[in-house]
């Protein structure tokens, strides 16, 4: 008998399978894919190399391995890979898209995703391969053309829902290609966004003064055993929030 790992590679990865499968959904160009990441848990304590402890969205301890599935936009599933269970969801991503198209001879697939399959090495890793890719995220400061909005518009409030767009220019290393970036500007979001920065200043002001347990606070800062709220971190939370 096959060692469990080697068997769930060979079984799970099945090119075979995920053609039979696309073709019943009937996948061709300009279809929706999704994809989503889940971990399967082992009833044993102790790892193999490919099962092992890692995150757990359902908060357990025991090895585990980590299961990406591709499916149309009715949920049927396309390709399913397993990666060991200590594999961060977001390096998953780009390796069931490569098998995906090179299973059925795809030049290109355009990626959209948000924050949560997205991190700084993903987007490069999505770049240098090639594709085409729409991602949606927060970011943690103002952009110039918010800046120089506020600038020509002194005093003025951003309309709700205004949407800035920004040109960027690709590399002549061809390590970021051109690109186009949309910045949209919403009341509510800004509203939530100050408030929440508010309340964990709030706590950051009591667990300084130690009225409060010191926890997990962005907002507070740890120098020579002397503890602090950080006004900066704060002055640019609520600077990139406001209109």
């Amino acid at each position: 008998m096959l060692p469990l790992a080697v068997a769930c590679r060979k079984l799970i990865g099945s090119q075979r399978l995920a053609t039979a499968c696309a073709a019943h959904t009937g996948v061709g160009p300009a279809s929706l894919v999704l994809y989503d990441v889940s971990t399967l848990y082992f009833e044993t304590d102790a790892g193999d190399g490919f099962r092992e402890s890692g995150f757990s969205k359902e908060r357990r301890l025991e090895p585990q391995i980590t299961i990406g599935l591709l499916t149309d936009q009715a949920g049927f599933p396309l390709m399913v890979h397993a990666f060991e269970g200590n594999m961060a969801e977001t390096k998953t991503m780009l390796p069931v898209i490569e098998a995906f198209m090179a299973a059925h001879q795809l030049p290109d697939v355009m990626v959209v995703a948000d924050a949560g399959m997205i991190c700084e090495a993903n987007q490069k890793a999505i770049e240098a391969a090639g594709l085409s890719f729409v991602l949606g995220m927060r970011i943690p400061h103002v952009p110039y053309v918010v800046s120089r909005w506020r600038r020509e518009h002194a005093g003025e409030q951003i309309p709700d829902g205004h949407v800035f767009t920004q040109a960027v220019a690709g590399r002549a290393d061809e390590s970021r290609r051109d690109q186009v970036i949309y910045y949209q500007y919403r009341h509510d979001r800004a509203r939530r966004t100050l408030r929440g920065i508010d309340e964990q200043v709030a706590k950051a002001e009591k667990a300084v003064a130690g009225t409060i347990p010191v926890k997990r606070n962005r907002f507070v800062q740890v120098s020579g055993g002397t503890r602090s709220v950080n006004r900066e971190l704060e002055a640019k939370g609520q600077g990139a929030g406001r209109d």
